[in-house]
């Protein structure tokens, strides 16, 4: 199997044991189980971890610090796959660096306030580099349930480059897969067959300037939606942006504080109700009466809103003085597509040369995570909301489902490696403490 870093994994006491039908350890994963149609079992002594991505990497430096080892699945060829393939080239964070951070670890000196992407995917890499956070790459999980009859998970996992599947079994499982594990297409779009141009999510855009002196609609007016919006204008296409519902927009800083530090100062000391109320009064300062250009705000404010749906607010860039100065053109919502481009609700009809659906992401935790009391079928996220989010029963946890960002994502980690190291024993780590591997079989 490979590891992030190319090299076979030895076989120490704290890795993965490969377990025969016979109960007996060795070498070889296939062996006897792969000529009768069945996984080859291999013993983890740690935690499972599934997915490389800041949760999973995270979670395993917090619990290597803790001297618990574990074992990361990761299905693409490399860490950080999300962050490195399906954002575009000119994103930045939208937070300061500070608040992005991974647990024991800060960024290098002289990183901008805001970093690039490319910045934050070196900062992840240096991260496993750290703490030897070697995952099995190219390592899909097909099916993961807890057996009770031994009081272990078996995961199930396709390796590329082996004929044969591989079943891990440990005490515990981590699922960091996260809440943007696929793009969210939206559903039952009429004539989307037929368009005759480009469409896209925004997981497959990367430059603006490749649509230049394109009309290129854009569907969603997130922070992604905004962003995609102003990368097009600037680099010379003809944007125009879908805005179906009232949404929240923010300036990133508010008198050189970055809106979020400010938003956290404040709720120590003053109500989410009062917070929201200083939030508006300088954003309407700043960037003036939004709904005067199509952006309508919702009643509720932007932190009750982000506290009772997760929906964060749009924190701008740039994107509203081009929507302003009429650079990005603001539309309702699609009625249907046509061959040539859309027809909106109020009747008009518009070519596009390209449709970028920037409609969001989804967990795809229901498609192999056979459990359905602490993970939500419908959704993909865990039934307890933040901060008991993280743990499950049984030996299952949950990492960077708050929808609180990278900051959610470090709470996770650090609760769910101390729970864990609390339980890690020789005991626990042994495989006689299950009554002999043969168990494994039964």
């Amino acid at each position: 199997m490979r590891t992030s870093r190319g090299g076979d994994r030895q076989q120490q006491d704290d890795h993965p044991s490969i377990l025969h039908g016979d109960g007996g350890e060795g070498g070889d994963a296939g062996g006897s189980d792969a000529e009768r149609g069945q996984p080859g079992q291999v013993w983890v002594p740690g935690p499972v971890i599934v997915g490389a991505g800041p949760s999973g990497l995270a979670t395993a430096a917090c619990l290597k610090a803790r001297g618990v080892p574990s074992l990361v699945l990761e299905k693409d060829a490399c860490v950080a796959a999300s962050w490195r393939r399906r954002t575009y080239e000119r994103l930045r964070l939208h937070l300061p660096r500070g608040f992005c951070e991974l647990p024991l670890a800060a960024f290098p000196p002289g990183t901008p306030a805001y970093p690039t992407r490319d910045q934050f995917v070196a900062y992840l890499d240096a991260y496993a580099r750290a703490f030897a956070v070697e995952p099995c790459l190219g390592a899909r999980v097909r099916r993961a349930a807890y057996d009770a009859s031994i009081g272990f998970w078996r995961v199930t996992v396709d390796v590329d480059g082996e004929a044969a599947a591989t079943e891990f079994v440990s005490r515990w499982l981590v699922v960091a897969t996260g809440e943007n594990a696929e793009p969210a297409w939206p559903e039952g779009v009429e004539g989307m067959e037929g368009y005759r141009g480009v469409a896209m999510h925004t997981s497959s855009y990367k430059r603006g300037d490749e649509f230049r002196g394109k009309k290129v609609l854009v569907v969603g007016c997130g922070n992604s939606g905004m962003e995609v919006s102003l990368d097009l204008c600037n680099n010379g296409a003809k944007a125009s942006m879908v805005v179906r519902d009232k949404l929240h927009v923010l300036p990133r800083e508010i008198l050189g504080v970055s809106t979020f530090g400010l938003s956290v100062f404040l709720l120590r000391w003053l109500s989410i109700k009062w917070v929201d109320s200083l939030l508006l009064f300088f954003s309407r300062l700043i960037l003036g009466d939004t709904e005067k250009y199509g952006l309508a705000r919702p009643k509720i404010g932007p932190l009750q809103i982000k506290c009772s749906t997760g929906k964060t607010p749009v924190l701008d860039i740039g994107a509203l003085r081009k929507i302003k100065d009429g650079k990005i053109k603001v539309v309702p919502a699609i009625n249907r597509l046509t061959e040539d481009g859309v027809e909106f609700i109020d009747g008009h009809k518009e070519d596009f040369d390209a449709i970028i659906f920037a409609t969001g992401y989804k967990s795809n935790v229901p498609s192999w995570l056979k459990e359905e009391e602490f993970f939500s079928q419908v959704d993909g996220f865990p039934k307890k909301a933040f901060p008991h989010s993280w743990r499950g029963k049984k030996g299952l946890y949950a990492a960077g489902f708050t929808r609180k960002g990278l900051m959610g994502t470090s709470y996770d980690a650090l609760r769910i490696a101390g729970d864990i190291a609390d339980q890690w024993t020789e005991a626990l780590a042994s495989p006689a403490a299950t009554n002999g591997s043969s168990d494994l079989h039964a």
